[in-house]
């Protein structure tokens, strides 16, 4: 394998190109800093490699054998991170919310978590940024949180006959929604397409009208001079005699390479960032990279993501439609009557055939076939979704580990220990009775109700304290100075949002500050 930096220290090395990375690279090389992305995954074309087929496009998740103590529906929940260029910008749903001030502060308004080291403000000027370099859609006012609109684009201008019965649901209960904010366009843009409602967003965008920094910051990274180095696994960080971080070794088909270079950005995300760093340790660090405070790996939190379908007396057909098209904040803070503190989104939720007959045997917990399965698939057309995305407390216990066993390059399986919380399975109680009450209020009678998660977070949090966090604001190691995390597994908190947009707009803040250091 030959590339163009293999001889040469590079400014930047960037581990992961997916949301962060994607960013981090476009910024960097913009600025004329000499960057190189590694990632694990192969380099896609959306027109060629991308299906309207679930099976097939399930090879967007990450891959790796991962052992998991686990709840049972944090083992089932779709917690795996995208793989290849893009990362889960390839295939997740395009839901963009901006995390709100409380998120910032969840210890010094509701007395749990920790507060993070930054507030909204630091970030505000990002998620504008961010939303709009890639044009996001949305509502005229969004009800909820600091900002209130307008959207660089107008929302999208057909939803989806399970949107409008939400809306419906909603309307009826006093409860306030919305169409969704979307990474997606509703207008042409710069050669990309409209979205054509062809609803197969998990399974990538065809037509490119949805956001993926596989086609916005990599190909713009790639003009400012970046090198993008696709299906090569990094193994280990290597650091020098100083204590300082000198690059990466990786693997391509069977060969080992080394990629020199002056800083050193993990975006590898929640579960491959803390186990490179515990792999990578040396005798100077025998507990892992950037682990002095004992933190890597720790506090790792998913979203609690259980879903209700409920079968209705006309046809809702879940397949119609960008997936997720109208939401709801109104439960979204602490209310000392619900009896548990923080709160959730919910999104109105389109869903696939095999994702609809997953969710029946979770839901079950019985087999895949027989008349009554049978029946409940014959009757596809007939059902709505609702789905919440639930803030989860982060816990010490609550952690990635490395296992005893090895996969094919040599490194030990990541372990995932996870449980949730008195104060989670209240709010996942709470979410549920809400959702069984809108689609009720829009006329459809309960039928499954299914656990699950999704998007991790945490693990090599932020703070200001070296004792009791991984990481400065900045994503900067406090342990290595050249050492950079910038991933979901930077939060402190989960909030009640989904978490793309936060992770980009702490990528470009990151990317300011690099910036700023090589320029001093």
């Amino acid at each position: 394998m030959k590339w163009r930096h293999e001889s040469e220290t590079v400014d930047i090395v960037i581990v992961g190109a997916g949301a962060a990375g994607g960013v981090l690279a476009k910024e960097l090389s913009e600025a004329g800093l000499s960057v190189v992305v590694i990632d694990a995954g192969p380099w896609r074309d959306p027109v060629k490699d991308f299906a309207s087929d679930e099976l097939s496009m399930k090879s967007l998740a990450w891959q790796d054998t991962r052992l998991t103590e686990a709840d049972e529906a944090f083992v089932n929940g779709r917690h795996q991170s995208g793989m290849g260029i893009g990362g889960g910008t390839q295939n997740f749903t395009g839901v963009f919310l901006r995390f709100h001030e409380s998120d910032f502060k969840t210890k010094a308004i509701d007395g749990v978590g920790e507060d993070w080291p930054i507030h909204y403000k630091d970030l505000e000027p990002y998620y504008a940024r961010i939303e709009k370099e890639i044009s996001v859609s949305g509502p005229k006012h969004f009800p909820w949180g600091n900002f209130h609109g307008p959207y660089p684009f107008p929302e999208l201008d057909s939803l989806s006959p399970n949107a409008l019965l939400f809306h419906k649901g909603c309307k009826s209960l006093g409860i306030q929604s919305v169409p969704t904010p979307l990474a997606i366009l509703s207008s042409p843009l710069e050669g990309r397409s409209a979205c054509t409602n062809r609803g197969f967003c998990l399974q990538g965008c065809i037509p490119n009208a949805k956001f993926s920094t596989l086609i916005l910051q990599i190909p713009k990274a790639v003009q400012a001079g970046a090198e993008i180095l696709a299906d090569c696994r990094v193994t280990q960080i290597e650091v020098d005699a100083y204590g300082h971080a000198s690059g990466v070794l990786f693997d391509h088909q069977g060969t080992t390479y080394r990629q020199r270079a002056r800083t050193v950005i993990l975006c590898a995300h929640v579960v491959e960032t803390p186990r490179l760093l515990l792999h990578s340790a040396t005798a100077q660090f025998p507990e892992g990279l950037a682990n002095s405070s004992g933190w890597v790996g720790r506090a790792i939190m998913t979203h609690s993501s259980n879903d209700v379908y409920a079968k209705f007396e006309q046809e809702i057909r879940l397949y119609k439609g960008t997936p997720v098209l109208a939401s709801t904040q109104d439960f979204y803070e602490t209310d000392p009557r619900r009896g548990f503190v923080r709160g959730y989104t919910l999104h109105a939720h389109g869903s696939r055939p095999i994702e609809m007959a997953e969710g029946i045997r979770k839901s079950t917990q019985a087999p895949m076939w027989g008349p009554s399965f049978k029946k409940a698939m014959l009757d596809y057309n007939f059902y709505g979704r609702v789905k919440m995305v639930g803030e989860v407390l982060p816990a010490w216990d609550n952690h990635v580990s490395l296992s005893d066993e090895k996969d094919a390059y040599g490194m030990p399986l990541a372990s995932l220990t996870f449980k949730y919380s008195d104060n989670d399975l209240k709010l996942i109680d709470h979410a549920v009775d809400n959702m069984q009450l809108i689609l009720r209020a829009a006329g459809g009678e309960i039928a499954y109700v299914v656990p699950g998660t999704q998007h991790l977070m945490g693990g090599c949090r932020m703070g200001n304290n070296p004792k009791t966090s991984v990481v400065n604001s900045y994503g900067q190691s406090h342990d290595i100075p050249n050492l950079f995390i910038c991933d979901a597994s930077l939060f402190v908190t989960s909030s009640g949002s989904n978490p793309t947009l936060t992770v980009m707009a702490l990528a470009a803040r990151t990317a300011d500050y690099i910036i700023d250091l090589a320029s001093s």
